[in-house]
């Protein structure tokens, strides 16, 4: 399973580079780092060799288009990210046939996945905590679009987005999902455990006990 990071901030880039598989980012991600979007997305690139996400904000398919274009020459590891819309699905598939990466957000059915790979989606992000916010279940969301992406050759990769906790990412795990994109916090949250660290007390403390020999 592959790990993204989900943000736009080089420092916790920096921090978990070694770590990582790629980085996704939007518009909210970007606007808190109050930088120009091009200048982040390069030094994004420079720091992670995997995709990285950068989303367009038209709204209409020549919109997208021409300005994913330009984002995407700004580095061989760029992904374009586009909505979940009939226009988003028109650009896609202009993209596609230019060679060029795109990654479909804020998908929230099996259906929306199906189209998106079907007009060419490298990647579909189905957003597992907004679901959960309104009573749904993100995880079945993201085991349906497995299963049905699946019976197809489209090479659509799943990214389990709006990871709220480590046990998010687990359950993509256990469903097989190709990649998960998870907040600084969270990935934080994930190399810790309180037996662990009980552990590692106990284990200095005794340590402290063992006779040192002399030089």
């Amino acid at each position: 399973m592959r790990l993204f990071l989900d943000t736009a901030n080089v420092e916790e880039i920096r921090d978990l580079a070694w770590l990582i598989d790629g980085v996704t980012t939007n518009p909210s991600l970007v606007a808190k780092e109050k930088r120009p979007f091009e200048k982040v997305i390069k030094e994004i690139c420079d720091l992670v060799d995997g995709p990285v996400s950068a989303e367009v904000t038209a709204m209409d398919a020549d919109g997208m288009v021409t300005q994913a274009r330009p984002l995407a020459a700004l580095h061989k590891n760029v992904v374009i990210k586009v909505p979940m819309t009939e226009n988003g699905l028109k650009a896609v598939q202009a993209l596609a046939a230019d060679g060029i990466r795109t990654n479909v957000t804020l998908v929230f059915s099996a259906n929306q996945a199906l189209l998106a790979a079907k007009c060419g989606a490298s990647f579909v992000s189905p957003f597992v905590g907004r679901v959960d916010d309104v009573g749904g279940g993100g995880m079945d969301l993201v085991a349906e679009i497995l299963e049905t992406l699946q019976n197809y050759a489209f090479g659509t990769e799943v990214i389990v987005a709006s990871v709220r906790h480590p046990r998010h990412v687990l359950e993509a795990a256990l469903l097989g999902a190709e990649i998960a994109t998870v907040p600084y916090t969270v990935l934080k949250q994930m190399f810790r455990h309180p037996l662990t660290d009980v552990g590692i007390e106990r284990f200095l403390k005794d340590w402290e006990g063992v006779p040192k020999s002399g030089r």
